[in-house]
């Protein structure tokens, strides 16, 4: 499976995003064909080639049919910007608005839309539409994450959240493009560097805030994302950058054995002070080196994300645990098992454990606290490396059995026969089940 990484060094916005995957390869006719399922009238892509800070890359814009001119302050300045159809060469600066900010460009903007919407209607817009069940779930999630962080700032249920910036064309735009470009580019899995956030002020639709934004820092946060802020004296990572990166990066972090077969770079507006207004964009394989000869070779084991559940228990009984133990497994857990220890003031008790996708970790939290004596469960997502798994019938001198097979590098690395199968196998012969379990294993040695 292919890896994005974002360098995020600068920032990150949804017009900057989609740009960097542009440069990266993603059809542009395609991206705009797959947008034109929503159902959207007044507007049109601007994509052109250009630089910034003599780095060359990717422009995006989105250009509003019935765009009027509007004023606005930035960095205490007025300037007024006349926006319609205009085509302009690789390196015209087109300012674009969007959520608080928008493109990354005029971060500290008051936005003036006429069409507001709320995470209801969004959602029926998506819902509606033709595009692929992926892009719906993936777009819908990103709004439903500033839905989540508006409607606690607001004091409102997600739902009545009306987006004065977000909802509008240009912005659903953006954030619908965003899932339809990765859906394009192979959805590869996504990491991400440490979020660097700027500094100074921005006038939004709440007012005069302190960077981040409001609903930036509590999109971050709801993820557990870590921000830094740095000497850059705008707004860097815009609500919508946020929401992108909560939804689609599974973890942040230096490169770690990253091939990089194509590098992306999506172009922001502003001239920075301190860095190059730049999204990075590295899409490969990661590897590692094996063996004596030093080769580089990829490993095609697969990965996923499993949430970790753990609580300390001194006062549970043997019964309730392993009715736990049950019930968690029928709930659908990847496993659940209790260990010894010994806890404070001397007392013996148990670490009780649930394994769970990182979407049920909820579910398995609240099992947890309802169904067994625990006051606190501790969460850690943690990442998984798993051999490639297939099952396979093997003969036996006493029948077929069944064996799960794992392979890393095309090459069976281990073999399990089937338990269930051997038991069932041996209830209809003479032989043992050990026996049966011993002829499994020694034909699986032949596999390949």
């Amino acid at each position: 499976m292919k890896t994005l990484y974002l360098d995020i060094f600068s920032g990150i916005a949804g017009d900057m995003f989609i740009a960097a995957l542009l440069d990266l390869g993603v059809d542009a006719k395609k991206l705009e064909r797959e947008l034109k399922k929503l159902k959207l009238d007044g507007w049109h892509l601007h994509i052109a080639r250009g630089q910034k800070s003599a780095i060359a890359g990717i422009k995006f814009d989105v250009h509003l049919a019935h765009e009027h001119a509007h004023a606005h302050t930035h960095d205490g300045h007025e300037h007024t910007h006349e926006h319609g159809h205009h085509h302009a060469h690789p390196h015209h600066e087109h300012p674009h608005h969007h959520s608080h900010e928008h493109h990354h460009d005029h971060a500290s903007e008051e936005h003036h839309h006429e069409e507001q919407r709320n995470f209801a209607e969004i959602k029926r817009l998506i819902v509606r539409s033709k595009l692929s069940a992926w892009v719906k779930q993936k777009s819908i999630a990103v709004f439903q994450r500033i839905a989540v962080a508006e409607g606690k700032i607001h004091g409102l249920p997600p739902n009545e959240v009306h987006f004065h910036e977000v909802g509008a064309v240009d912005s659903i735009v953006d954030i619908v493009g965003a899932a339809i470009a990765l859906e394009l580019l192979g959805k590869p899995r996504v990491f991400a560097s440490l979020v660097v956030e700027g500094t100074g002020w921005i006038h939004c639709a709440h007012g005069r805030f302190p960077v981040p934004a409001p609903a930036t820092l509590a999109i971050l946060g709801a993820r557990g994302i870590g921000i830094t802020q740095c000497e850059e004296p705008h707004e860097l990572v815009t609500p919508t950058g946020a929401a992108l990166l909560a939804e689609f990066v599974e973890g942040f972090g230096a490169m770690e054995n990253l091939v990089a077969e194509k590098i992306g770079f999506g172009l922001g507006t502003r001239e920075n002070k301190t860095r190059p207004n730049v999204l990075r964009a590295v899409f490969g394989a990661q590897s590692k080196v094996q063996s004596s000869n030093s080769k580089v070779v990829a490993l095609d084991w697969e990965t996923d994300r499993v949430a970790v559940l753990e609580t300390n228990l001194d006062d549970c009984s043997g019964e309730i645990l392993g009715a736990f133990l049950e019930t968690a497994l029928v709930a659908g857990s990847l496993d659940v098992f209790h260990t010894p220890i010994q806890m404070k003031k001397n007392r013996p008790g148990v670490l009780l454990t649930v394994l769970c996708a990182e979407n049920d970790a909820d579910k398995f939290s609240e099992m947890i606290l309802r169904e067994t004596t625990a006051f606190g469960v501790r969460k850690t997502i943690a990442e998984r490396r798993k051999l490639r798994r297939a099952f396979a019938d093997i003969t036996t001198p006493h029948g077929k059995v069944a064996v799960k097979i794992g392979r890393l590098g095309g090459k069976v690395v281990q073999a399990a026969p089937e338990f269930e199968s051997v038991k069932k196998l041996a209830a209809h012969k003479s032989a043992t089940v050990k026996q049966i379990f011993e002829a499994a294993v020694q034909a699986t040695k032949n596999l390949k």
